[in-house]
């Protein structure tokens, strides 16, 4: 059965996305609200996650504890974060008591309490994550390596400083809200056994009198390349680095993910083979693809030895400008089968589908059936992906360690 997706944008910028799935008993939503952390105020970093940790403490006509009953009660399955661009909710229930769920969230959307009392253990927790960074090393290397790699204020993170959580107050919360939680450029998604007339009304009912603009935020130029120390007197040595590759909106997307899985696909892609495999250089190697808005980059990481790491970083390199000498047709198939089986997946959960569908419209404006993204990875090709790799090499590295001693980047 070919897919069926429907689309409305109301007149005050919501736009509203559904897939029916004939085949579950289940329905999903995503609501992503551009309200991030990359529109706090400089010196409120770290606002954004307190603002989201309080909005479900009360809203409407229901406390906290009447919230979570009433969520708890219609069997919704429901998360709530704060991202860089986005503040995201999704939650997943039966079909028949989706109704229930969106009017629930058309409260703490709209009609939040932000209780002052509940700003204060809201900060503790933000406190407890940002010293939680110094035991995690390899999480403070990758901060580090956005904050060089990407623009501001594209390359902050969740966290902040002690300070500018400090500086947050509760007028402070309230004013995020209603300068930030506005409806143009929102996306409500759902998948699952929905009628798309019934389900339009209902979010018009609930969410068609929501009024007011946010402002965009523009980026700042791109930092240059760079080679970045953290000294930290330990054995261990971390060890990151990043370079530019398509990002999402580019038609060479699937080009990067293919590209990304032979390096790192499994106990026979080239980093782990090459790296641990072989050399045994490393407990742990990976690569991803990572993107904000229109930048995107081939993000690396190795955690290795003091003693060894030079040499590891020298060998990712070299594995890194190898792809370029050519991917085997066994290597192609094997990515394509990851590729294919994580699509399938997504066909197959009612909360993937949703999620899928509010992140395409954020980063293309539209969404794409899945025959589109099935042949995009089918025409994959060794050429193909040879040419991908002349337009996009891996050069240009942008490099956070950790540990003793700075290491020399290769040329």
């Amino acid at each position: 059965m070919p897919q069926q997706l429907f689309q409305h944008t109301f007149p005050n910028g919501l736009t509203l996305l559904a897939e029916r799935m004939d085949h579950v008993r289940s329905a999903s939503l995503s609501m992503m609200i551009p309200a991030g952390y990359v529109y706090e105020p400089a010196d409120k970093l770290g606002l954004c996650g307190i603002f989201a940790d309080v909005l479900t403490r009360g809203a409407g006509d229901r406390d906290s504890k009447q919230l979570a009953a009433a969520f708890d009660n219609l069997g919704a399955d429901r998360s709530e974060s704060a991202g860089a661009f986005n503040v995201a909710f999704s939650a997943g229930t039966l079909a028949r008591n989706l109704p229930g769920v969106l009017r629930l969230y058309a409260d703490v959307v709209r009609r939040p309490w932000l209780p002052d009392d509940e700003i204060d253990p809201a900060r503790d927790m933000s406190l407890q994550e940002l010293k939680g960074l110094e035991d995690s090393p390899p999480d403070l290397c990758f901060l580090e390596l956005k904050k060089r790699f990407y623009p501001e204020p594209y390359s902050r993170d969740q966290y902040g400083t002690a300070e500018t959580l400090a500086a947050v107050t509760p007028a402070d919360v309230r004013k995020y809200h209603a300068e930030r939680f506005r409806p143009n450029g929102a996306i409500l998604s759902v998948a699952g056994n929905v009628e798309w007339e019934p389900l339009k009304d209902l979010v018009a009912g609930v969410f068609g009198d929501w009024q007011g603009t946010a402002t965009p935020v523009t980026p700042g130029p791109l930092p240059p390349v760079s080679y970045t120390h953290i000294p930290k007197e330990t054995n261990q040595t971390q060890v990151t680095l990043a370079y530019p590759t398509a990002p999402f909106t580019s038609p060479d997307y699937y080009l990067a993910r293919a590209a990304i899985n032979v390096l790192d696909g499994g106990m026979s892609s080239r980093l782990f083979t090459e790296v641990r495999e072989k050399r045994g250089l490393c407990y742990a190697v990976s690569a991803s693809h990572d993107q904000v808005k229109e930048r995107a980059g081939v993000l690396c990481y190795a955690g290795t030895e003091t003693a060894r790491a030079q040499q590891t970083l020298d060998v990712i390199v070299r594995v890194l400008r190898g792809l370029r000498d050519g991917v085997t047709d066994e290597e192609l198939d094997r990515v394509k089968a990851g590729l294919k089986t994580s699509l399938i997946m997504q066909q197959e959960s009612t909360g993937a589908r949703a999620g899928a569908m509010a992140a395409e419209w954020f980063h293309l404006g539209r969404v794409r059936p899945l025959d589109e993204v099935q042949a995009a990875i089918d025409s994959t090709t060794p050429a193909k992906l040879t040419d991908f790799l002349d337009r996009y090499p891996a050069r240009g590295f942008t490099v956070v360690t950790l540990g003793a001693e700075p290491l020399t980047v290769p040329e």
